[in-house]
């Protein structure tokens, strides 16, 4: 088999570690693998395949040669130097959101829309969808296909995880100062995040919607080819630390009995159905984390509405919401023949 040069962008990030060891998990052919960061890591060193390598400061010489590039440092940094990347010859997977509604740059989740990311055309950037978005859709996918979603309406609670390193200790640090009677510190997020849940993910926008809601509405759109479909979420920050939980209700176009949905998403790529309320077996944060798939249960009709289904969707936000997705993509360009 053929292997590939492949560049890390953030590579010490909680993103980019998460790629370093999917890539090695997944068995991906790597040939030469480049980690690339900030100057904040000169001196770090990584290992990969067990082997250590140094990681080295990005700048404009650092694509030379790279097939593809794995971008998680940030969206200024993929503004700054995914061109930089495509200019060299190489397919920029992009973790950030700055291409995402971009027309022309195929918006991907391989269990939902695997064919589009041969459409990268020549600006050679492919991106990858919000965390929140790639587990919804996965479940969204074939019961869309089924019978057809007019609206979704999602509330999600996101782990912490999500914001960085610097968020994972802060919520270390509060809730340690909190059992101890002691001061607390609040850097990363507006309010405490220890022992509260915090409905407000990046910037409110004019609409009063914040940017990462608006994001779950047009991406979803985008990737599901649905631009006249109904969706509005309300995202949460909680106190967890890996692993975003969904509640998620959907109308559909043609009635469908929960144990049809059970059935469909029983053999959909990607997901596993835990869904037995009797036992009190229902997707956890806590169990899910570390996992490739998807996790769906509390499926249940919606007795409002004559076409409603109720969902509880959760998934790892680091590796399905992040860093598994785009190696996935990666595997697709080589299968399909998309890298030239």
């Amino acid at each position: 088999m053929r292997k590939y040069n492949v560049a890390v962008v953030g590579a010490t990030g909680v993103v980019g570690t998460e790629m370093i060891s999917t890539l090695e998990r997944r068995s991906f052919p790597v040939k030469e693998i480049t980690l690339l960061a900030s100057e904040r890591s000169l001196g770090e060193e990584l290992t990969f395949r067990g082997k250590d390598y140094p990681v080295r400061v990005l700048g404009d010489d650092s694509f030379k040669g790279v097939e593809i590039g794995l971008f998680s440092a940030g969206g200024s940094i993929s503004q700054r130097f995914a061109p930089v990347a495509a200019k060299e010859g190489c397919v920029v997977i992009d973790n950030t959101s700055v291409f995402r509604m971009e027309p022309g740059i195929p918006l991907v989740v391989p269990e939902v829309n695997p064919e589009d990311a041969g459409t990268y055309g020549s600006r050679r950037i492919i991106a990858n969808p919000n965390c929140s978005t790639i587990q919804m859709v996965v479940a969204l996918k074939p019961i869309h296909d089924a019978v057809g979603i007019k609206r979704v309406v999602v509330s999600t609670y996101q782990a912490v995880s999500g914001s960085g390193k610097n968020a994972i200790e802060e919520l270390v640090e509060q809730t340690k100062a909190l059992l101890t009677l002691k001061e607390v510190e609040t850097r990363v997020y507006p309010h405490r995040i220890a022992f509260n849940c915090l409905p407000h993910i990046d910037v409110f926008m004019d609409n009063a919607y914040t940017k990462e809601e608006m994001k779950m509405v047009n991406e979803t759109r985008k990737i599901l080819k649905d631009p006249s479909m109904a969706i509005t979420a309300t995202t949460a920050r909680v106190p967890v630390f890996y692993g975003h939980s969904e509640s998620v209700n959907i109308e559909t176009e043609r009635k469908i009995t929960p144990d049809e949905v059970r059935e469909i998403l029983s053999s959909a790529p990607g997901v596993t159905v835990i869904d037995n309320p009797d036992l009190s077996e229902y997707p956890l944060a806590s169990n899910t984390a570390g996992e490739d798939d998807t996790f769906v249960g509390r499926i249940r009709e919606d007795e409002s509405i004559p076409n409603g289904i109720n969902m509880w969707i959760v998934a790892d936000n680091i590796r399905k919401g992040a860093a598994l997705n785009a190696v996935q993509i990666a595997e697709i360009l080589i299968k399909e023949n998309y890298l030239d």
